[in-house]
């Protein structure tokens, strides 16, 4: 209600409301929504990194003994992010694990893909373990990790005796919040892996704390995103240590290192998927890319598949493959189909650890794939979270070469288009596979769309890229570790068991 009142001594008419003035101060803090619409302006980080690398090389080049003493500003850009690897790990296992449970309880489609995901990312990081062995990237550079650096990292992984037993004493923290404190990833694995389990086992229960950890987890992918805006500045000083420490050389072994890994992830998408595609689905690789050629711009402008989600679901539906079935295998792939980052995973770790001058033993290497092979579920395609899971691996079994994180960070803006797009694929694939496998495929329909006779629509809700100005609108339609919406799924299949049953 309002009233109007008129001032002494003056004609005009004041507005007066009814409501308190002490009413305007809000009851509970809040966030003001923006009034623009957020962007992701990725590529002008892309750009900066660029820039930054150039710059560190010919400062290393041109100032050798200066140039040394700038490795500290990769170091501390490597200590950022070492910051970040404790709760990615939690939050991403934790959730990792409600997308088995979820995919694992809407039928025969969740269990064959899960069975391929995990079979088909074991099988990327051994190729990525084979060809860093048979490369040897980094070798010779001898780069010398900071005075103290293990013990600084390793200071929360007490070993209470010698060999095995030790090795899984150390695992156990002291107390359950004390994982998270003390810098030891095994540790925060084994309680993520514990919690991820004892919430699934609470049924409906949980919900409200999978909600939580699903905020939580945006909020630290948020704080890690502004991390990495720091990383040209972290790419210069990295860069510049090095090639003042070793050489020119340093260049030549970082681009054998980014060549051999673009060539690895082509091979894997050509002769790999493709040959699984054509021996199990009778369809071609290079049609279904051709098919997402769009989506692959977008990937390249944000150097995340994450943000192509969306469009990939409605493209594979277009496709020909039934609607549950998309709804299963495109969001657990997102969580646990992560070919390019596994190759990553393996090939950067022993490019560190041999351009340190410390190679990894066998059993290390198999001990480490394992490793990756947990802590990389649900590190979704979000940029950032492949070094920070590196980083985690590496301080895991061999905190001494944390401090070469630092050089994979002047070029991992370079390998993160290849690794981003070998995931994109390989889930776009995974669909197709399990949809022939489950029978839930118009094959006439494929060949019709992939030859050009059905061209897809494209719709309102697509995100799309204008090469002129890539920055992308930032869409909160999905969380970081997507799964299946099982009740969803699972009334969506009652409705279509009703309406054969009228018919």
């Amino acid at each position: 209600m309002t009233i109007l009142k008129r001032k002494k001594n003056k004609d005009t008419e004041v507005r007066e409301s009814s409501l308190e003035v002490t009413e305007l101060t809000a009851s509970t803090p809040y966030v003001p929504e923006s009034k623009k619409p957020k962007k992701d302006n990725t590529h002008w980080l892309y750009i900066a990194v660029i820039i930054a690398v150039v710059a560190g090389i010919i400062f290393g080049i041109a100032a050798p003994d200066v140039a040394k003493e700038f490795k500290v500003v990769g170091t501390t850009f490597v200590r950022l992010i070492t910051m970040m690897i404790v709760p990615v790990i939690f939050c991403t296992i934790v959730l990792g694990i409600g997308s088995v449970r979820a995919a694992a309880s809407v039928g025969k489609a969740g269990g064959i893909a899960l069975a391929y995901f995990m079979t088909m990312s074991t099988f990327a990081l051994g190729i990525g373990l084979v060809v860093g062995n048979l490369i040897q990237p980094g070798s010779d550079l001898n780069i010398e990790a900071t005075k103290g650096a293990a013990a600084q990292f390793t200071s929360g992984n007490k070993q209470e005796a010698d060999g095995i037993v030790g090795f899984i004493q150390s695992i156990i923290p002291d107390t359950f919040f004390s994982s998270l404190t003390s810098g030891s990833v095994l540790q925060t694995l084994f309680i993520a892996l514990l919690v991820g389990f004892a919430v699934q086992s609470l049924g409906k229960t949980g919900d409200g704390i999978l909600r939580a950890v699903a905020a939580i987890q945006k909020l630290v992918f948020k704080v890690l995103y502004m991390v990495l805006w720091l990383a040209p500045i972290g790419a210069f000083g990295a860069m510049a240590g090095v090639v003042g420490s070793t050489g020119a050389k340093a260049v030549g072994q970082m681009l054998l290192l980014m060549v051999a890994f673009y060539i690895t992830c082509i091979l894997f998408i050509c002769v790999v998927l493709g040959s699984i595609l054509a021996i199990f689905t009778r369809f071609n690789i290079f049609k279904l890319m051709k098919y997402l050629a769009k989506e692959y711009l977008l990937i390249v402008a944000t150097s995340s598949s994450e943000s192509a989600l969306p469009n990939l679901m409605r493209k594979m539906e277009h496709l020909g493959i039934h609607k549950i079935t998309v709804g299963i295998v495109v969001p657990t792939g997102y969580s646990f189909n992560l070919d390019g980052t596994a190759i990553y995973l393996t090939m950067s770790a022993i490019f560190i650890s041999d351009a340190m001058n410390k190679p990894m033993g066998l059993g290390e290497q198999i001990g480490l794939l394992i490793f990756m092979m947990i802590a990389s579920k649900g590190a979704a395609g979000v940029s950032g979270a492949g070094i920070a899971t590196l980083a985690a691996g590496l301080q895991s079994h061999r905190p001494e070469l944390l401090d070469g994180v630092g050089v994979i960070v002047g070029i991992d803006r370079f390998m993160s288009e290849a690794r981003a797009l070998t995931n994109f694929t390989g889930n776009a694939g995974a669909t197709l596979l399990v949809g022939t496998w489950t029978h839930t495929i118009d094959r006439q329909r494929v060949y019709d769309v992939l030859n050009g006779k059905l061209p897809y629509n494209p719709q309102e809700d697509d995100v799309d890229i204008d090469l002129r100005n890539p920055s992308v609108e930032v869409r909160d339609q999905f969380p970081h570790t997507p799964q299946p919406d099982v009740e969803a799924i699972e009334n969506l299949t009652r409705e279509e068991h009703a309406t054969a049953s009228k018919e």
